[in-house]
C-alpha cells in the first residue's frame, strides 16, 4: 500500500482557483477545509450550585457555621445500629423504629430500603458510636460469638 502524504498550509487570505489547480497538477487532492472565525462574545455559563443533604444524624448550627450533632437522629441511628449488630433484619429493624414512632426525615415511615440507603451514614458514625460509653453498656447484652 501506498505511503501516504500530507500537508497543513496556514494562509492568509482565501485560495485562488490558480493555486488550487497548481496544487493539483503538482498530485495534491484536496481533502478538507478548514474554516474559522472570531467567535462572538458568549456569557460565561453561571456556576452550577451543587446542593447536598445534610448527612443524617447531624444538623446545621445555631450560628449557621457548621453542622452538629442532631440528638433524635443519632438516637435513631445508634438503635438501628444495635439491631443491626444483633443480626436483626432490615425489615424488623424499620417496624421497631416506626413502633417507637420514630419516622425519616420526610416524615415518612422507616422501610428496609430507606434503612439500607441510611446504611453509608452508619458506617460512617460507627466508629464514634462505638467507642461511646452509652455502646460500651450496650456491647454487654449482645450474645458472645465464637
Amino acid at each position: 500500500m501506498a505511503r501516504k502524504e500530507r500537508i497543513r498550509e496556514p494562509l492568509d487570505g482565501s485560495p485562488t482557483l490558480e493555486y488550487l489547480n497548481q496544487r493539483m497538477a503538482s498530485g495534491w487532492k484536496l481533502i478538507a477545509l478548514e474554516w474559522e472565525r472570531e467567535a462572538a462574545a458568549v456569557e460565561a455559563p453561571a456556576p452550577q450550585q451543587r446542593v447536598e443533604e445534610i448527612p443524617y444524624g447531624l444538623q446545621v448550627s445555631a450560628d449557621c457555621m457548621r453542622l452538629v450533632e442532631n440528638p433524635a437522629e443519632t438516637q435513631i441511628i445508634i438503635l438501628a445500629l444495635d439491631m443491626i449488630v444483633q443480626d436483626c433484619p432490615l425489615s424488623q429493624v424499620a417496624d421497631e423504629l416506626n413502633g417507637r414512632g420514630h419516622r425519616t426525615r420526610d416524615g415518612n415511615p422507616w422501610t428496609p430500603p430507606a434503612l439500607f440507603n441510611l446504611l453509608p451514614r452508619m458506617i460512617d458514625v460507627g466508629p464514634r458510636v462505638f467507642v461511646s460509653e452509652e455502646w460500651v453498656t450496650r456491647r454487654k447484652r449482645l450474645p458472645r460469638v465464637v
